[in-house]
């Protein structure tokens, strides 16, 4: 393929929801845990985040004009790498260009080093993009108005050499490429738990995108885990 192979891995409680309270009830904890280690059994060299999900655990929030410099990038282009030689990469859906970072790579605890990648629209102002340049942050323009993910899929493979993509949420980001057949495999820890809250998110959400057109999947594989929790694996029809 000219573009990585994609796994949505998630973790979901009984109702489909990918977040909320019942995070915090111990029946959950196993599932955390295997989800925590079917990130090394995947061994994907690139993480795709949504803005919401980034911004909440990666990034410093969201960016202010007073943070962002005067002028314009130089040699802007649809392309920039800021980082030749990393081995691990968090990419951020981020059409406006709104997330705010301390620096050009991300760590987080029991996970690698990670450089990030911004994935911009022609939306994102010329100051954000001369601020990403300023910290080092790779970023690509794919697409106009919204994401178009299999361009930027490409361009992931091409510039930064990555063969295989985690997808771990949010439920619009998770949508958008499922919604256009780029998902190859998706992978659910399903915690034995509910949350019933109709404003967390979702598995798979449209958001403000087109109308939903349903997708099928194949069954691959189901595991047991300890305290009832199910290990849940599909493949792209």
């Amino acid at each position: 393929m000219d573009r990585p192979r994609v796994i949505c891995h998630m973790l979901m409680s009984l109702d489909g929801k990918i977040d909320g309270r019942y995070f915090a009830l111990p029946e959950t904890r196993p599932g955390l845990r295997k989800y925590g280690e079917l990130r090394g059994f995947y061994g994907c060299s690139a993480t795709i985040y949504g803005t919401t999900t980034a911004a909440e655990g990666y990034a410093d929030g969201y960016v202010y004009v007073s943070d962002l410099p005067e002028g314009s990038a130089e040699a802007p282009g649809p392309v920039y790498v800021g980082e030749s030689g990393a081995e691990s990469f968090i990419v951020a859906m981020d059409p406006e260009g709104t997330l705010k970072w301390s620096g050009k790579f991300v760590e987080k605890k029991g996970r690698p080093k990670a450089h990030v990648i911004e994935a911009l629209t022609e939306r994102a102002s010329a100051s954000y993009i001369a601020y990403l340049q300023s910290l080092g942050i790779s970023y690509i323009i794919a697409g106009e108005e919204q994401i178009d993910c299999e361009l930027l899929l490409r361009k992931l493979k091409e510039h930064f050499g990555i063969d295989s993509v985690l997808l771990a949420g949010g439920g619009v980001t998770n949508w958008a490429l499922v919604s256009q057949g780029l998902v190859d495999e998706v992978s659910v820890v399903l915690v034995p738990t509910a949350d019933g809250d109709s404003q967390a998110a979702s598995l798979f959400e449209t958001g403000k995108l087109s109308p939903a057109v349903p997708k099928a999947f194949t069954l691959k594989a189901v595991e047991v885990i300890e305290n009832d929790t199910l290990w849940l694996r599909y493949l792209k029809r």
